[in-house]
């Protein structure tokens, strides 16, 4: 049985994603989700899930406290599912190729500090790009700049909106980011 550490900032659809799929093919692992948002709206997806969760804010993050807590958790790979803060290189230097992010674009497009969610998908729409995607990457100490694990492809037509942009990119993330966890797990 593996220990997965979940991080997300916001609604943590991927996250519950995540542990939905080892479920469904009865893959038992240990999930903990963390959170740096008291109102983030994975708390609930983890209660829902009964899959235990904390908060450990920006200021608890800079204290030292998540780098104790993960070292507590023992992960055997800790996931960033739409968490918005930069990785502490602490915990980076301590888990080499041990943790992963998602980014809803094709890196090294629309990638670094303040490209996420909305913000990368306008600036697609902005720029008249013809295709988008997903890039699965190793988290360094720098935002999405770390080894490429993973990318997927989908096509932008001239008349998607960035909520369109979005909703193909989502299928994308859905499809392929518990698939690359769970190879990344059996390696």
């Amino acid at each position: 049985m593996k220990n997965i550490v979940l991080l997300a900032s916001g609604s943590g659809s991927n996250a519950e994603n995540i542990i939905k799929y080892f479920r469904k093919k009865k893959i038992s692992h240990n999930f903990h989700i963390i959170t740096n948002k008291k109102d983030a709206f994975v708390l609930e997806r983890a209660k829902n899930l009964n899959v235990s969760a904390e908060v450990i804010t920006k200021k608890q993050n800079d204290e030292g406290v998540l780098l104790d807590r993960i070292t507590e958790l023992k992960p055997d790979l800790i996931v960033l599912a739409g968490y918005l803060l930069l990785f502490p290189a602490e915990i980076v230097a301590l888990y080499p190729n041990k943790i992963v992010n998602i980014h809803p674009a094709l890196l090294p497009k629309f990638g670094g500090k303040g490209m996420y969610g909305g913000f990368v998908h306008d600036a697609v729409v902005a720029n008249k790009e013809t295709e988008t995607g997903i890039t699965i990457h190793f988290v360094s100490e720098h935002y999405d700049e770390g080894a490429v694990i993973f990318q997927a492809k989908t096509p932008v037509s001239e008349t998607d909106t960035a909520l369109e942009v979005a909703n193909k990119v989502h299928e994308l993330e859905y499809e392929h980011f518990p698939k690359v966890i769970e190879k990344l797990l059996n390696d």
